[in-house]
């Protein structure tokens, strides 16, 4: 069992129901991923102990975390009550970071992975947690180098939280879509506008879109079995890109690649946020809801992994092959006017080209890896004015 596992897994999993039937409705905080980089070169460095101890006593430190390798760090809003105050937050950690990272003499970058770095040469932190998944994962934690950016969305209500994010499932192609990053790595122009989703939830076991439970009950019986049969140690080795979080009342959405600029990162965790939202909302009027078998979502899944905001997508509810951008703007118009009573509507964009169009773009033109990487990293900081 984890460190944070002190309870029984029977008395962590009722915790988490209370947790949830006490939680509030639509807080919300985020999670932004960002790789540690030599500013000469820009390949990764292993480096997140210094930031870390770099950290200490300043208003970024309770809001710091390692994230697997120590060439990556990752930086939270915490619980926010509104998306105006989570959007500030994200600008705020932003430039915390940037200005340490700075003064350590470390570059950053938010990509949803690096385009050369090998995964050989990053270390794994030296933290129970991560000692634990290495020891478990081998090789899938090691290859793991990748950034990505999540979403908590406060949903009270144990049954609820499950029915949202069994609603939340189908729309992870279009937030994924909107948000690939990753073209390259490995020294590769790959091909797939998301090489981070395939490294990350085609290896991981219990990753990607996960079943649809209908309920608690059913949820608490898998996670359960899974302890029983010790298929894991502790509850967050459920890697999936949408779950019922056990340590928080939340519902979290980890389908996103990290983003290169801020504005991106405030749109992608306004859709998020505001699906949840619209979704919540469909639950509690018992609005007919799209539920699609895992093998048809995994259509669309993988469209949104190759193709990215450049391909097309599946209404999984007719049948109808339409533009991502369609897909996307057509979720928009379901969410506006929930996102309008949250203020979140301003920040809900379809961008003309998103970080992975972008960075392909330059390599068709002829530009290095390098030089589209470095690009990446001037829009990162631009955060600083």
């Amino acid at each position: 069992m984890g460190d944070e596992q002190r309870l029984s897994a029977e008395e962590q999993l009722r915790a988490a129901r209370e947790g949830f039937e006490s939680g509030r409705d639509l807080t919300l905080a985020v999670e932004e991923e960002f790789a540690l980089l030599d500013p000469e070169t820009l390949s990764l460095v292993n480096r997140f102990e210094e930031l870390e101890t770099a950290a200490t006593g300043t208003a970024l430190e309770p809001h710091l975390a390692g994230e697997l390798i120590a060439s990556e760090i990752e930086v939270k809003t915490g619980r926010c009550e509104s998306f105006d105050e989570a959007a500030q937050r994200m600008g705020e950690r932003r430039e915390q970071l940037y200005e340490l990272a700075d003064d350590l003499g470390i570059a950053l970058a938010a990509t949803g992975t690096h385009p050369w770095s090998p995964w050989q040469e990053q270390r794994i932190i030296d933290t129970p947690h991560y000692r634990r998944n290495d020891e478990i994962l081998r090789y899938v934690a090691w290859r793991n180098n990748s950034f990505g950016l999540h979403v908590h969305v406060g949903i009270r209500g144990a049954d609820r939280a499950v029915r949202v994010c069994d609603a939340l499932r189908t729309f992870l192609p279009e937030l994924l879509a909107l948000s690939a990053s990753s073209p390259f790595v490995e020294n590769v122009n790959t091909g797939l506008h998301s090489a981070r989703t395939e490294i990350f939830t085609r290896m991981f076991p219990r990753g990607g879109p996960p079943d649809v439970f209908g309920g608690w009950d059913e949820y608490e019986r898998y996670v359960r079995f899974l302890y029983e049969t010790r298929s894991i140690s502790e509850h967050t080795q459920l890697w999936w890109s949408v779950r019922p979080h056990l340590g928080f009342p939340t519902v979290e959405l980890r389908i996103c690649d990290a983003q290169p600029e801020l504005d991106e990162a405030r749109s992608l965790a306004a859709l998020s946020y505001a699906l949840a939202a619209r979704t919540s909302r469909a639950v509690d009027a018992d609005e007919p809801l799209v539920l699609p078998p895992h093998r048809l979502l995994e259509e669309n899944f993988w469209r949104a992994i190759r193709y990215g905001l450049s391909g097309e997508l599946i209404d999984l509810a007719t049948g109808e092959v339409r533009s991502a951008r369609a897909a996307i703007e057509a979720l928009i118009e379901w969410v506006q006017p929930v996102a309008e009573e949250l203020g979140v509507a301003p920040y809900l964009t379809v961008p003309d080209a998103n970080a992975a169009e972008r960075q392909i773009a330059r390599y068709e033109e002829g530009a290095s890896l390098r030089d589209i990487y470095a690009e990446q990293v001037v829009a990162g900081e631009a955060v600083r004015g």
